[in-house]
């Protein structure tokens, strides 16, 4: 078998077997495969695209490129969930606890975030004492015993996909929906669920900026996950502004807290219930995803929900207490206000520009070498379509210094007031079930 012949094959639009794409990520993995010939492969794809057995074969021999996580010793069927990326996107820290209070096993890996805020572990690390460094017999345990456990990413999962990904990065093949959906996949497979339920963003702060393009995406992730035998669904959800109020690591925790009490935001509260209840139906928990919603609803409503997170915490080394006293989170020395210079309603706030705007205050990583201050970042006083008076505080900034200048103009500069009325962006588009 020749690449040259493979490479040439694609090019003509023609559809490669399994064995062909497993000698490419094969060789390509073990090096004896080159860059250049692997970059014209990718970029064949990008024009011609692959078929649904093709997507699931590549994403299969990604999968079997590295280890693979088992987690045949949880009792139940564990469910995944994993978001395309956002703004203020705190849902895993509310998922987590949410689902596990009503049975669903939730063994979570996660990794650390490079960007606006930090990823779960950073988020999560901002309670004193947490940690992810587990072993595997400890991390089956834990779930076993409470439902939910996060462990940090394994250094050698899917390195196919790792090489593979930094490649496109710098050959211009990143965006084709074959690669991408292959590229994600890969990942929530070899990490063991049974079933997976995807949240996929759409808008301005997401990776996918216009609904078309997330549906494209959406099903085609949902079609590799059921073609490979995992249960998969997705959500396609709204990016145009970020999701709840807090931008920033400790400030996302103490949000998340209050959602499972139930005085969270009202559209992270209202995510967190649709992903939620497609978690709990995939895990045979409820016959219906009304019935569902209802036993959500009723964790947090009785408090279950709450208890599940303090248990998780202290399983995990952190401080409980700060679940009942946020106060014990990082707090940020300075609290500034960014105040309205119009009135009007609020038309536009572009996620990833306000995400940035928490990144230099150091919220986030510009380098994997950054390091994160988890205390400051955003938190949003108004969102689309609210009203605003002159002089009213929109943002507040948690800085641990004092000139924050540059920070206030980012975020002039990524919001809109006018004088009509503005109706708030639909939060769900639609649910890909097949």
């Amino acid at each position: 078998m020749r690449m040259v012949d493979i490479i040439e094959k694609k090019r003509d639009g023609k559809e490669l077997t399994t064995e062909e794409i497993q000698f490419c990520i094969k060789g390509y993995t073990d090096g004896s495969i080159p860059d250049y010939q692997m970059s014209a492969l990718t970029m064949a794809i990008v024009f011609q695209g692959m078929s649904e057995a093709e997507r699931a074969t590549l994403t299969m021999a990604m999968v079997e490129s590295g280890d693979q996580i088992d987690l045949s010793a949880i009792h139940g069927i564990k469910v995944d969930k994993h978001s395309t990326g956002g703004v203020g996107d705190t849902t895993t820290l509310v998922l987590g606890p949410l689902v596990a209070s009503v049975g669903v096993p939730v063994a979570k890996m996660s990794g650390r975030g490079l960007g606006h805020t930090g990823g779960t572990i950073d988020k999560l690390e901002s309670v004193e004492g947490f940690h992810v460094e587990l072993e595997n017999e400890e991390f089956v345990r834990l779930v076993n015993q409470n439902k939910l456990a996060v462990i940090g990413q394994s250094g050698n999962l899917t390195p196919a996909d790792k090489k593979l990904y930094a490649l496109r990065d710098v050959t211009g093949t990143v965006e084709s929906i074959p690669l991408i959906a292959s590229s994600i996949m890969s990942k929530k497979i070899a990490a063991g669920a049974d079933a997976i339920v995807l949240d996929v963003k759409t808008g301005a702060g997401a990776f996918m900026k216009t609904l078309e393009d997330s549906r494209e995406l959406a099903k085609a992730m949902v079609r590799i996950g059921n073609n490979v035998g995992r249960r998969t669904m997705a959500v396609i959800s709204d990016m145009s502004q970020p999701l709840g109020f807090a931008i920033g690591n400790a400030l996302e925790v103490k949000e998340a807290i209050d959602t499972l009490k139930g005085e969270g935001p009202e559209d992270l509260t209202e995510l967190c219930l649709t992903l939620g209840s497609h978690m709990v139906l995939l895990a045979e928990k409820a016959t219906n995803v009304e019935e569902a919603r209802q036993m959500l609803k009723n964790a947090i409503k009785d408090g279950s929900a709450l208890e599940t997170l303090k248990v998780f915490l202290r399983s995990q080394g952190g401080d409980d207490s700060v679940v009942d006293d946020p106060a014990r989170l990082p707090q940020a020395s300075f609290k500034i206000e960014v105040e309205a210079k119009e009135e009007g309603y609020l038309a536009e706030i572009i996620a990833d520009e306000m995400g940035t705007a928490a990144m230099l205050l150091g919220a986030g990583r510009a380098t994997k070498e950054s390091e994160i201050d988890l205390a400051v970042g955003l938190l949003l006083k108004k969102k689309i379509g609210d009203q605003v008076q002159v002089g009213e505080s929109i943002v507040t900034i948690y800085s641990n210094f004092e000139d924050v200048q540059e920070v206030k103009e980012k975020i002039y500069n990524s919001i809109t007031i006018t004088k009509e009325k503005v109706s708030a962006p639909i939060l769900v588009h639609e649910e890909i079930t097949e």
